[in-house]
């Protein structure tokens, strides 16, 4: 089941979507990374929604992954006496250590950690920018402000502190359990929530193992001023624009995203960009103008991935926001300019390009080319050409299925497994077959294949072939 667009959907699972029948709707309409996100549920539900996505695989016949999203440290309130209370601008209000259920006067945080951070004149976000208030005076375990944006409020909202990085680890003893088991349930991606320095994702690979690919998910300001050191160690990243909106002014955050796009293509990881991508889907049947044209700016500039969050897992039109997320995706690739806009966000004159690699897209573009054909271990040559873009599609034959599963998020690529194969010879025939089997090539179409040597060996690919499909 070949895609007609080179980027990647990401469907977050919930209550809407995963059961076993909805998964399989949702893999056929075009989902290629299925997000479970263990923010909410239990082990039982995760594991068997895993097993609905390795359902789904097989039905449509093509590699799908999962990516386990752990909740991080993410900063909540504590409960209030009634559930919920109504401030009002002006007023004073107390936020401190304290079990007790809190009331319109104050409430509990339980992590002391948030305090401290805090000076005078230091803002606290509450439930996404919706309550804001202002630190007059704060000690060791309770901060007393004043608020500027009165909201209601109810349990368990979340914090944000905009400008300052709490000294918390980034994994939670919540993180690592479920860390533990999505690692036992064979994920092929795990992303991690909240990172906002280096030593976050080292501590992450250090755990994984290789066992799994890492992703950081991008969302707090304090990430940015490490980004570079952040994105050595990881296998992906995700411009998560939600908290990250919440913290930056609007107008900051498509900067940022673009910014992030670039230094990701840079790296050749997949980047994905998501959050309120579709988000009046979640009770309407089609998405606003607004949305669609947001979509289509990041498959411009070149996002391997789109993401879906409450659209697919509580909305009540998943598999309608799928098909058009799919339908979008596919009408901006078909734009006559959008090879050339979507190239003016990647730096052609990287010097540290693969020669090799390069020299295969450059050469797809010289003479009319099928596809171009990687055989890949690891899924680095694969990605490596996936950062070069070409027109071609690219197709990545493995013998390994956490290879070919991993390669579902990451622009244009089209895996396939194959035999383990030892003599060089049968590159050409192979390669071939394949690609007139999946209908990426016609009879005499040209077929560009790259491999490395020895075959099976994971390293740079040291081969570069030309070969023909059969006439007949």
């Amino acid at each position: 089941m070949i895609r007609a667009r080179r980027a990647r959907i990401v469907a977050t699972l919930g209550p809407a979507s995963q059961e076993a029948g909805r998964v399989a709707q949702l893999a056929a309409a075009g989902a290629d990374v299925f997000r479970v996100n263990f923010s909410h549920g239990l082990h039982d539900d995760h594991a068997r929604t895993i097993a609905n996505v390795r359902a789904a695989e097989a039905h449509v016949g093509r590699p799908l992954a999962v990516l386990a999203d752990l909740q991080g440290p993410k900063i909540r309130l504590g409960e209030f006496a009634d559930g919920t209370v109504r401030l009002k601008v002006g007023q004073d209000f107390r936020l401190d250590v304290s079990g007790e259920p809190g009331d319109s006067s104050r409430v509990g945080v339980p992590l002391a950690e948030v305090f401290s951070v805090l000076r005078p004149g230091s803002d606290i976000l509450l439930d996404d920018g919706k309550v804001r208030l202002r630190v007059r005076r704060n000690g060791p375990g309770f901060a007393e402000t004043e608020v500027l944006v009165g909201e209601q409020l109810s349990d368990h909202k979340g914090l944000n502190l905009p400008g300052h990085a709490i000294p918390i680890p980034a994994l939670t003893a919540k993180d690592r359990e479920d860390l533990a088991f999505a690692l036992k349930q064979n994920v092929d991606w795990v992303a991690l929530s909240f990172v906002q320095r280096a030593s976050d994702m080292a501590e992450l690979r250090q755990i994984v193992q290789g066992r799994a690919a890492v992703l950081a998910k991008i969302e707090k300001p304090a990430a940015l001023d490490a980004l570079d050191e952040i994105l050595d160690l990881c296998d992906g990243v995700m411009v998560a624009r939600g908290d990250l909106g919440v913290e930056l002014n609007p107008e900051d955050v498509p900067v940022v995203q673009k910014s992030l796009i670039r230094s990701a293509r840079t790296r050749g990881i997949p980047v994905i960009v998501a959050t309120q991508m579709l988000e009046s889907m979640i009770h309407a049947p089609t998405p606003t103008r607004a949305e669609a044209s947001d979509v289509a700016g990041a498959v411009y500039e070149g996002a391997d991935a789109v993401m879906l969050s409450a659209e697919t897992a509580a909305g009540d039109y998943p598999v309608e926001a799928v098909t058009i997320m799919n339908r979008i995706l596919t009408r901006v690739e078909q734009d006559p300019r959008w090879p050339e806009l979507m190239r003016a966000e990647y730096p052609v004159d990287d010097a540290d390009a693969d020669a090799l690699v390069a020299a295969a897209s450059r050469a797809a573009q010289a003479t009319p080319t099928a596809c171009i054909v990687a055989f890949t271990t690891t899924g680095q040559t694969a990605l490596r050409l996936a950062r070069e873009r070409p027109l071609q599609p690219i197709m990545a034959l493995t013998p390994h299925h956490h290879t070919a599963r991993r390669l579902a998020l990451v622009w244009g690529v089209e895996t396939r497994l194959t035999p383990d194969i030892s003599d060089p010879e049968d590159l050409a025939r192979l390669a071939v077959e394949q690609a007139v089997s999946a209908e990426l090539a016609r009879p005499n179409q040209r077929v560009i294949i790259l491999a490395g040597l020895p075959m099976g060996s994971p390293g740079a690919a040291n081969i570069l072939r030309i070969a023909h499909a059969p006439k007949h």
